[in-house]
Formats: C-alpha cells, sequence, structure tokens
C-alpha cells in the first residue's frame, strides 16, 4: 500500500441521512453500492454540513472554513455569481497539488465564477419568461460573444487542474463546461417543457441545441471513471472532487431507473446516485488502485422538502430519519449528513465511528495523512478525521456550528444543542417580525441523546447552558476560527444574534447581564 493515497471524495447533493441503506435501517430505498463502501470501511453517525444549503457547505468542505465567515451570510450564489471563494485561500485542491497530485472536480460547482457578460441583468431579464421565445439573431450574437470567452475564477483557478461538469443543472447556461470554457456554443432557450421548478429545470435560459437533462449524471461517471483509469495508468497521485448533480433537482431520471424504488421520482434518483456510486467504485476496482485510495462519500446538506417528502413519509420512508426538518433548516435534518469513508489496511471493515464530524474537516485529515501541517489562514475548523479513521474514540472536535439557509445559527457541544432562532430557521419558518407575534421562543435547547427530534425545548430549564453555548459560539467567531493557532479575521462582521428577541425567562436575563457587563 502506498503512504499517500489517491483521494476521491463524492459529494451528493441533498442526501438526506435517511436515505441511505447503511444508516437507516427503516429506510424504504436501496442504496447497494454506497452500503458495500460502507460494508468496507467505516459510517460516521454524526456528521453534519456547515450549512444546510448548497454553496455554503461545498465553501467549508473545500476551504476548511465555515461559510458564514465570508460575506455570503445567507442564502447561496445565484445565477451568474460571483465566486465565493477567495483567490489567495487555500483549498482541498490547491494543497493536494503542492503535494504531488493531479487534482480533478467533476460535476456541480456552483460557487460562482467571473462569467463574460457585461449586463448580467440582460441576462436575467430573459429567464423567467413564462415561455420561452425563440432565440432571435441578436440573442444568439450576445450568447456567441459571451460564451466564446473564457469563464474566469473557476475550479482551474482554485485547486484543480481539470473541471468538467455544470455550474447548476437546474439554472442556465445548459451546457457543459470544460475547465474554463464551454463545451458547445448555446443557441437556443431550454424548451419551455423542461422548465418544471421543484421538477426539472428552474429557470429559462440559453442552452445548447437540444440539451437533455438525463445524460448530465451518467456524463459525470464517465468522466470520473475515465480520469481514475487515465491517472492510475500513469501511476501518479490523484484527487478527484465529485460533486453530484443528484438526487437535488432536475429530477431528469433515466428510463432504466424510472419506477424502480417503487416510491416516487426522488426514490428513483437516488437509486440512480447509487449506481453511479458503484461506477466509481468498479473503476477503482478495475484500475487496481482500491487498497491505495481513500474514498469518501457524503452530501452538502439534507433532503430538499419540495421532493417529494411528504409523499415519501406517508410510504414509510423517512429522509430524515428520525431528525426533525430538512433542507435550509437549523434543525439536524437539514444538516445531518451521510458520511462513509474507505481506505483498506487503515480503516477496518464495517467500523462505525459516533464522533461529531463536519465536512469542514475534509482539509485537515487530508493534512495530517500526508504528515503536513496547514498555515495558520486555512482550515479554521477544519478538524483531522484520521483518528476516527483508526478507530479512535477520543474526540476529534468538541463542537460543530451549523448554518441555516436564512442565516440562523446553531451550535452543538456534546449532546446539548442551541438554536438562536424561532422555529425551523429555514424555509418554513416564520420571519422574526412573525415570531415575535407569534410569542414563539428565539432560543432552543435540546438535549439531543434524549431528544434527537428536537421536540422538547429546555431554554427555561437550563439557562446555564444556554449561556455556557452562546459564550462558546461568541468566542469561536470573535477568534476566526474554531481550531488551535492564532486569530483570524472573519471576513465580515458576524452578527450570531440577528432575529433573537430577548424577553423575560431567566436565559434571557442572564444574557442581557452578560452584554451589560461586556459593554
Amino acid at each position: 500500500m502506498k503512504t499517500k493515497p489517491n483521494i476521491v471524495t463524492i459529494l451528493a447533493d441533498d442526501l438526506g441521512c435517511g436515505d441511505v441503506a447503511c444508516l437507516h435501517s427503516r429506510g424504504k430505498i436501496p442504496t447497494p453500492n454506497i452500503d458495500r463502501l460502507a460494508s468496507q470501511g467505516v459510517v460516521f453517525t454524526d456528521a453534519h454540513s456547515s450549512s444546510s444549503i448548497c454553496s455554503p457547505s461545498r465553501y467549508s468542505i473545500l476551504t476548511g472554513r465555515y461559510n458564514w465567515r465570508t460575506p455570503m451570510q445567507q442564502g447561496i450564489v445565484g445565477t451568474f455569481g460571483k465566486p465565493l471563494i477567495a483567490e489567495d485561500r487555500l483549498t482541498v485542491g490547491s494543497f493536494l497539488q503542492q503535494h504531488g497530485y493531479h487534482t480533478s472536480c467533476v460535476g456541480k460547482w456552483h460557487l460562482g465564477w467571473d462569467w463574460p457578460i457585461e449586463s448580467p441583468e440582460h441576462f436575467l431579464s430573459q429567464l423567467d419568461a413564462k415561455e420561452a421565445p425563440e432565440a432571435g439573431q441578436k440573442a444568439k450574437a450576445a450568447w456567441r460573444e459571451t460564451f466564446s470567452r473564457p469563464i474566469a475564477n473557476g475550479p482551474v483557478t482554485r485547486g484543480f487542474h481539470a473541471y468538467f461538469g455544470v455550474d447548476v443543472p437546474n439554472w442556465p447556461p445548459y451546457v457543459f463546461i470544460e475547465n474554463d470554457r464551454t463545451v458547445g456554443m448555446p443557441s437556443e432557450y431550454l424548451p419551455s417543457e423542461l422548465v418544471v421548478p421543484n421538477v426539472l429545470a428552474s429557470r429559462h435560459g440559453p442552452a445548447v441545441k437540444e440539451w437533455k437533462l438525463e445524460p448530465i449524471l451518467p456524463a459525470l461517471a464517465d468522466r470520473v471513471c475515465e480520469t481514475i483509469s487515465e491517472q492510475a495508468a500513469k501511476d501518479k497521485l490523484f484527487f478527484i472532487y465529485m460533486p453530484l448533480t443528484s438526487p437535488h433537482t432536475p429530477l431528469a431520471v433515466n428510463d432504466e431507473w424510472k419506477d424502480k424504488s417503487g416510491l416516487n421520482r426522488y426514490a428513483d434518483f437516488v437509486m440512480e446516485t447509487d449506481a453511479m456510486v458503484g461506477r466509481v467504485l468498479d473503476a477503482l476496482d478495475e484500475a487496481g488502485v482500491t487498497d491505495d485510495t481513500l474514498v469518501i462519500f457524503t452530501s452538502d446538506n439534507g433532503c430538499a422538502p419540495q421532493s417529494g417528502v411528504r409523499e415519501l413519509e406517508a410510504l414509510g420512508h423517512f429522509p430524515s430519519a428520525r431528525y426533525r426538518g430538512y433542507k435550509c433548516d437549523i434543525w439536524d435534518g437539514g444538516h445531518r449528513i451521510p458520511l462513509i469513508a474507505r481506505w483498506p489496511d487503515v480503516i477496518s471493515a464495517g467500523s462505525i465511528s459516533n464522533q461529531t464530524v463536519c465536512i469542514s474537516d475534509f482539509l485537515a485529515t487530508c493534512a495530517e495523512i500526508l504528515g503536513s501541517v496547514l498555515p495558520d489562514n486555512a482550515g479554521e475548523d477544519s478538524f483531522s478525521m484520521l483518528p476516527c479513521f483508526r478507530g479512535e474514540v477520543k474526540a476529534v472536535r468538541t463542537n460543530v456550528v451549523n448554518h441555516s439557509g436564512p442565516g440562523k445559527f446553531a451550535i452543538r457541544e456534546g449532546k446539548w444543542k442551541l438554536v438562536l432562532c424561532a422555529g425551523s430557521g429555514g424555509w418554513a419558518s416564520p420571519n422574526d417580525e412573525e415570531a415575535l407575534a407569534l410569542g414563539l421562543p428565539s432560543i432552543q435547547l435540546y438535549d439531543m441523546e434524549e431528544d434527537p427530534g428536537e421536540e422538547n425545548n429546555l431554554e427555561a430549564e437550563r439557562s446555564d447552558k444556554v449561556v455556557e453555548l452562546v459564550a462558546s459560539l461568541e468566542r469561536l467567531v470573535a477568534d476566526g476560527r474554531s481550531t488551535a493557532g492564532p486569530k483570524q479575521a472573519n471576513d465580515v462582521f458576524v452578527d450570531i444574534w440577528k432575529g433573537v428577541q430577548l424577553g423575560t425567562k431567566a436565559s434571557h436575563k442572564r444574557l442581557d447581564q452578560k452584554r451589560v457587563l461586556e459593554e
């Protein structure tokens, strides 16, 4: 076995912790390939994404830094949005390049580019028409001018030698991108029948001729398998980051998988996603590099409620397992994710780790594997999972901070979880004014061992624990890091108290007193 492993990271998109059979025995969706990976490696039962939505978690997995330290305090990178990762920030890709790896990103980027668009407003104004018009000569000329030029500050400037994929599969432009160029020239609007929000594409916009949604996922698997074969033949260390486009919308399931689940189209897409994982594992076997490769499979956040969650639950399948909430929420269903790692001769087959880990821990894990120390200004929230791989039980991190889509905060320390907002903190949550009018508590405290479903708010009974956890969160914000090392600066002012209404309860009084003393 090589002392330095090849590394393949497969990031599913919106896959809930209850959607993987090896994590949820009562689940109704077969996932034999992900289960195969689990049987050969370690399954983490307490893994989390840093955010409960897409772009922020992708930022964290590549940088080892919490997303809320950036200007993105809520939401995601928008259509034709600017890069979220700063040009000078160390990423997993650039770190592994420094250690002799060939690095490839294949899949959904959704971390922004500097698109060569002089007037984004003009492009955006064309995207939400109820019926996509036929592209005229003026539109085609503008597209030729735009998409014939390189797209700056994308993956190949953020640590990857090669990129192939789609920026966001349900947004324009509807085209594959190779490195920093589109593959083909958009020449028509995506047909209106393919624009079905929460099912297929979400917005009208420029597409290459006869663009189809179903071939996207298999094309990504094709490219990863080709890359594995090519790099293995060169006997060169390789890192492949494979951010899948599934089972997120578009629910563009290929015929082979339609109705296979007997549940709904989302469940069919989970099964097709599992098959793509199987193709990657088979490619490693065929290339003879399985024993020399660390494979990590995970997800960017929980299952999206728009994917037919109520229908699934009525049929006995629960995408969030026993946890409350879904994608975008601050409750655990929004950010508790499947995480499985396989590295033969290092990880014991069929093992289970109950350690709390976060998607941001990947960078520090790579550093420890390679015997390297990260710079002070890199991986500020990244803790190595290597001890977990070896079966050690000493905690690698003492806490984890989570962030919801609208920017609400939660912190876990041991069994205790503090939530600084009313309700779910997600799409279905009341806004701050509504929560105040309804008298909903804007501070929530849960004992996750006794109450994993976050139903019994103990904030009033354990005001001491509320104050303690608030102090921990404030310290992590002020220090600019959660790891040991010199203080670092956040990119912007970070307000953990946004929308929190303090009242008459004991914990609120103690927090008010604390604020007065600090002022």
